[in-house]
């Protein structure tokens, strides 16, 4: 069978084209940009890419199309599928209908930490030998690989809320079948297709509509906007976990500041000690979500610390990237006030007095609208400098987050920016780069600037 994926280069559609070449499918697709890591991961696997949406690609004609979800009408290759009559269906219905039948599903949800805690989870279930099939978002750096089939019945999903596709405005997780459903937290995002946070509620709970009786929904002790989704009804047992003391059928107590070290609770007793090099009580949550989830499965909390304290990250994710002569470039991927936030504030109790400079462009959908303006500067407040860069097609300018602030400035050429903070580096200091896209390749062109080598 010979199917085609329009949008394979996107993370999640990547990461489902190979699992359907494990299960022995000829895997063909197209994309708008075709660049590594994600081109070089799929041509390994040997999968055929193509450049652009030409009709051409899908000739001669696939057995199947699947859509990405950022197709729409009016794309040359959706109007050829349309026209011409070839079968197309969703990632996620295929995902529902290929993979996930008859599986275990542990799906991790929430607007932050999805990607992490989903890989820790998997990495859980790995080290205690359970070889679980996984997809996530990213690149976890205790695998290979972003997805596989795996030699279990257990299948750990990063489950996002985004729409499936253009004929689909239903979440994507509401395709996922889960059994064990993590919710990290929940705020109001992804504002080019939810109007307000009550729209995203639904649709989590439409989430937990799915859960067996015999499931589990994870969820945070504290967090308001979960709390009025379990108000709606929830009919399989409800885990609520704490970073606070005696707070939560879970909790975590920090031995460490900074959060590279803490305990965790159950039922107010010790089950151990996590020590590793992770930063930021965002982390620890979840850290907890994972010992949670994983002993949903059997997992014994001491097993999954253990394999905690091994965890190398996931790239992208406060991915420290060169350390030239005390000057410290790390990648993250944060693309929201909050996570802007609580990954600088882990690394400020890390790093105690030392320089951090943040650099930040607001690429996200919702971050173009203009959402999260008013929130961004304080966002930042524990960088010693924050420089932002004015991508193009943000709507709004950038002079209005940092006006009045001393210790913030906008740039919008990258050449000019690397310069500035090149200026800025005495050692030790610690430059994070923040954005979900590529930002015009300047983690390697600082890199070079500072006289270091990009790994």
């Amino acid at each position: 069978m010979h199917i085609h994926i329009l949008g394979i280069c996107g993370t999640f559609m990547g990461s489902l084209a190979i699992l359907a070449r494990e299960l022995g499918y000829r895997v063909t697709g197209s994309d708008a940009n075709v660049y590594p890591p994600m081109s070089t991961q799929l041509e390994a696997h040997g999968i055929e890419l193509s450049e652009g949406y030409l009709p051409e690609h899908l000739d001669p004609e696939p057995d199947l199309v699947i859509v990405g979800n950022a197709m729409s009408r009016g794309n040359p290759a959706v109007e050829y599928v349309l026209d011409k009559g070839i079968r197309y269906i969703s990632g996620p219905q295929w995902l529902n209908e290929h993979v996930l039948q008859e599986r275990w599903v542990l799906a991790v949800a929430g607007t932050h930490g999805k990607t992490t805690t989903a890989s820790m989870l998997a990495w859980v279930l790995e080290h205690a030998g359970m070889e679980p099939g996984y997809l996530i978002g990213g690149v976890p750096q205790n695998f290979s690989v972003s997805a596989r089939l795996g030699g279990s019945p257990f299948f750990v999903i990063e489950a996002d809320e985004y729409d499936t596709a253009f004929f689909d405005k239903r979440s994507k997780f509401v395709h996922y079948l889960p059994r064990t459903f993590v919710i990290n937290n929940l705020e109001y995002d992804h504002a080019d297709i939810f109007p307000d946070l009550a729209a995203i509620q639904r649709q989590f709970h439409h989430g937990i509509r799915l859960v067996p009786s015999n499931g589990q929904v994870i969820v945070p002790a504290h967090d308001s906007a979960v709390a009025d989704v379990l108000e709606q009804g929830v009919w399989a047992p409800v885990v609520r976990a704490s970073l606070e003391a005696e707070q939560g059928d879970w909790y975590t107590e920090l031995s460490q500041p900074d959060g590279s070290r803490f305990r965790i609770y159950h039922d107010g007793e010790l089950q151990g000690e996590v020590n590793w090099p992770l930063t930021g009580q965002h982390n620890v949550a979840n850290g907890l979500m994972a010992v949670i989830a994983a002993r949903n499965v059997g997992v014994q909390p001491h097993h999954a610390i253990e394999a905690l304290c091994c965890f190398g990250g996931v790239k992208r994710r406060m991915e420290k990237l060169a350390d030239i002569n005390g000057v410290n470039v790390y990648d993250d991927f944060a693309h929201h006030p909050t996570a802007i936030e609580t990954t600088l504030q882990g690394l400020r109790k890390r790093v105690g007095d030392e320089r951090i400079i943040a650099v930040i462009e607001p690429r996200s959908n919702t971050m173009r609208l203009g959402s999260h303006q008013a929130k961004l500067a304080a966002s930042a407040a524990d960088a010693d400098t924050t420089l932002w860069y004015q991508p193009a097609g943000l709507d709004w300018s950038l002079e209005q987050v940092v006006e009045g602030q001393d210790n913030m400035q906008v740039y919008n050429d990258i050449d000019t920016l690397i310069a500035r903070i090149a200026e800025l580096t005495a050692a030790p200091s610690h430059v994070v780069i923040m954005s979900n896209g590529g930002f015009g390749g300047i983690h390697s062109r600082l890199i070079e600037a500072l006289g270091g080598e990009h790994g």
